[in-house]
């Protein structure tokens, strides 16, 4: 049983959450209690020491970033209730870190606990809001970095480090810069999705590649691209127009 407790301003927030958690979630999460101040929320945590907090983003004139910085050994996991813009969810993928958009849905409520249970891995949630703040300030792709869930836990790379992206089914690999690769259970769409906004861009179904590092472009029916670690990647018909349009800018 994970025990919880839930940081929010918005009485009916709280109320829906815990509903849906009464709901779907009755034998996997106790909610101890709930705060809808940061300073309340804070003692509440030291006090109860939950498993984990849901935490919105928005408490009156404070954010859920100013209960974080409070406190000194972040032991608790943290999935955040949002309302924010597309560039702070990517802030939340990119760093590995749970979040539900407001109103919550309860499927993806379901989900995020049930990663919660299989995951139970506290030792690496001070990480994961490091790279979050690093990742809310840097306006540089090259500078953002994206959590790669691996079997030992969380690897960080630099975006500006992904040469290429290939997709194997429900497996994607990332070949970095200095020959590195890892290899992730996620799809190429989930990649693309987070990435699109950086300069990369789907050349074809299994290739996701980072535009600043193509060497060449080779003509032919849909041609090929020479990435600068020397992979000749495919580029299919219907993308090849866009492409060309994008390498000319």
């Amino acid at each position: 049983m994970i025990n919880a407790i839930i940081v929010d301003d918005e009485q009916h927030c709280v109320n829906r959450l815990s509903g849906l958690l009464g709901q779907h979630c009755p034998s996997s999460v106790n909610i101890l209690d709930s705060f809808n101040t940061v300073e309340d929320a804070v003692s509440g945590s030291v006090l109860l020491q939950p498993d984990l907090v849901f935490l919105d983003m928005q408490i009156h004139d404070k954010t859920g970033f100013d209960l974080l910085k409070q406190v000194s050994d972040i032991y608790f996991d943290v999935i955040f209730t949002t309302a924010y813009e597309k560039y702070a969810v990517q802030a939340f993928k990119f760093s590995a870190i749970d979040y539900l958009l407001k109103p919550v849905d309860a499927d993806e409520l379901k989900q995020a606990v049930a990663k919660l249970e299989q995951r139970l891995s506290k030792n690496e949630m001070s990480k994961k809001i490091d790279a979050l703040f690093d990742n809310m300030k840097s306006t540089q792709s090259a500078t953002k970095r994206i959590g790669i869930p691996t079997v030992s836990g969380i690897t960080y790379i630099a975006i500006g480090d992904i040469i290429h992206c290939h997709s194997d089914i429900n497996y994607t690999t990332l070949f970095l810069k200095d020959n590195k690769k890892i290899t992730v259970a996620k799809t190429l769409k989930e990649f693309e999705e987070m990435l699109l906004d950086y300069n990369f861009y789907r050349v074809h179904n299994s290739h996701l590649v980072n535009l600043a590092f193509i060497k060449s472009y080779h003509k032919g029916k849909g041609g090929y691209l020479i990435m600068a670690d020397n992979t000749e990647i495919e580029v299919s018909i219907r993308r090849k127009d866009e492409l060309l349009k994008k390498l000319s800018r």
